[in-house]
Parts: C-alpha cells; structure tokens; sequence
C-alpha cells in the first residue's frame, strides 16, 4: 500500500470504533440522562487524548497555532458537541439498528460539503456512493 494511501487505514479504524460508539453508547444511556451521558464521553476523551498526546511528547504550544486554525477548531468542536448531543438523545430514543446509519447519513453531507465548499472534485464513484447513503438512510427513515 503506498504512503498516501495510509488514510484508508485510519478510515477504517474510525468506522470499526464509530460501530462501538454506537453500541456501547446505547448501551450506557439507557439510564442516565443523553446530555450528561455525553459530557461524561467528552472527559474520558479528553484524559484519553491527552494521555496519547503526552505518550507521544505531541504537546504544542497553543501559541503557535494558527488563528484560523483555532477558529476552525472551534467550530469543529461546537458541530462535534452538538452532533453529538443530538445523536446520544436519538440513541435513548430509538434502535440502535435505525440511528446509526442514519447518523451516516453525515458521510454524504460531508461528501457534499467538500466538493461545494472545499472544491473536492465530484467523481462518478463519489457521487454514486454519496447517492446510495442517501438512499440506504432513506429506507431506513421510512421503514415502519
């Protein structure tokens, strides 16, 4: 496999432990409530990440990163908090078989986003793909 396509990789790895998010997160609300549930996930994430981030002497200085880079940061994390909120109350409420895939409905908008936004080019093979997640999430909405 060449260097660049290590992404795949680390691809993979994020949708192995987005499966388990899903299944120990529905596990671990049914009782507590959704919003405590997920600032009780953001700390272990925290102490996790920084444990990593001290494990591999990675600590920055947070002078040194750029304004645009914390703006981004910022907003990154207020759509990863908000996201998460919404998906940790849709996993108290409904099966985990339904709000999961439909949680991927996100991989098409992000699709999307970046070639409207970032002027990622639009192949055939990411249309087609964007299209059936559209598709798959559908069925799984309108399903009784």
């Amino acid at each position: 496999m060449h260097s660049n396509s290590q992404w795949i990789w680390f691809a993979l790895g994020s949708a192995f432990f987005a499966a388990l998010t899903a299944l120990l997160g529905k596990l671990g609300v049914g009782g507590i409530n959704s919003n405590l549930a997920t600032l009780l996930r953001c700390v272990v994430i925290v102490a996790l990440t920084a444990g990593i981030i001290s494990w591999r002497g990675e600590w920055q200085r947070p002078d040194h990163v750029s304004l645009s880079s914390w703006i981004y940061i910022v907003l990154s994390a207020i759509a990863t908090g908000l996201s998460w909120l919404c998906y940790y109350r849709a996993l108290q409420l409904g099966p985990v078989s339904k709000v999961a895939p439909v949680d991927k409905l996100s991989v098409a908008l992000a699709m999307l986003l970046g070639v409207v936004v970032l002027g990622e080019k639009l192949t055939l093979p990411v249309a087609l793909g964007g299209a059936l997640i559209l598709a798959g999430s559908l069925v799984i909405i309108c399903a009784p």
